[in-house]
C-alpha cells in the first residue's frame, strides 16, 4: 500500500475508524490505534505510516511512548503539540484504567436482593417508574436502566425496549421492576399482562424473565416467589 495516500483513499476495510466499527479495537494494531488518535499524517506519510515510525522511535513500545515529552513528540513531522497532547492524554488513561480494581458484579440470588437494589431508587419516587435488570450467565448485574415513566397510577412500557436493551447488553436473563406510589403491593391487570407480554417476548430470544418485582417503601411483591412466572 502506498504510505503517501491519505486514508480517506484507502480501501474502506483499511481506514482504522472504519476498521474499528466493523471487527472492533481488538483488530487493530498500536499503530491505527494511535492514528485515529491524531486524524493526519503529513504531506509525505498518512497517520498510520507516521505513528508506525514514531512507536519504531520507541522501539514499538506504547510504555517507552507514554514516558515521550510533548516537545519530543512534536519533532515529527506532522506531530504538532495538539497531536501531542493527545497521544499523552491516551497514554495516560491507559495507565489509570491498568491500575483500576475492576468493580465486581452484584449477585442476584433472590427477590430481597432485586428490592434493596431498587429500594432506594424508587422509595420516595411520586410517579410510577419502570425499570429493568440485566443479568449475565452467572446471575450477575450487567446494568440497571429506566424504561419509562408515568403518571401517578402507571406508566407505559414498550417490550420492544426492554427486548432492545437486552440484546444489545447480551444479556441471558432479566427482572422487570417497577414501583406503586400508593403503598400498594398488589399487582394490577396491567401489571399480570405486562409480566406474560415480557416473559413470552424474551423467550422468543432465548431470554428468561427471573422475576417483576412491584416495589413500594418497605414492601415489594414477587412475581416468581407467588409462582406467578
Amino acid at each position: 500500500m502506498d504510505e503517501k495516500l491519505t486514508i480517506s483513499q484507502w480501501a474502506e476495510e483499511d481506514r482504522p475508524r472504519e476498521k474499528l466499527m466493523q471487527q472492533g479495537a481488538f483488530a487493530l494494531s498500536n499503530a491505527e490505534l494511535l492514528a485515529i488518535l491524531i486524524g493526519s499524517g503529513n504531506t509525505e506519510e498518512s497517520a498510520v505510516g507516521l505513528m508506525r515510525r514514531v512507536l519504531d522511535r520507541y522501539h514499538n513500545s506504547l510504555n517507552e511512548l507514554g514516558k515521550a515529552s510533548i516537545e519530543d513528540l512534536c519533532r515529527f513531522k506532522g506531530i504538532g503539540p495538539a497531536k501531542a497532547v493527545t497521544v499523552l492524554a491516551a497514554s495516560e488513561l491507559g495507565k489509570r484504567r491498568a491500575e483500576e480494581t475492576p468493580k465486581e458484579r452484584k449477585l442476584i440470588r433472590c427477590s430481597k436482593d432485586i428490592y434493596e437494589l431498587f429500594h432506594p431508587l424508587m422509595c420516595d419516587l411520586p410517579v410510577e417508574e419502570c425499570w429493568i435488570l440485566l443479568l449475565n450467565q452467572s446471575s450477575k448485574v450487567i446494568d440497571r436502566m429506566r424504561i419509562s415513566q408515568g403518571g401517578l397510577a402507571a406508566t407505559q412500557v414498550d417490550v420492544r425496549c426492554i427486548l432492545r436493551e437486552a440484546l444489545l447488553k447480551r444479556a441471558v436473563s432479566l427482572v422487570v421492576c417497577h414501583n406503586h406510589p400508593s403503598g400498594s403491593t398488589v399487582p394490577s391487570s396491567d401489571d399480570d399482562r405486562l409480566t406474560q407480554a415480557v416473559r413470552q417476548a424474551a423467550a422468543t430470544m432465548n431470554i428468561r424473565l427471573l422475576d417483576h418485582l412491584i416495589v413500594t417503601d418497605g414492601a415489594y411483591y414477587s412475581y416468581s416467589d407467588e409462582g406467578k412466572l
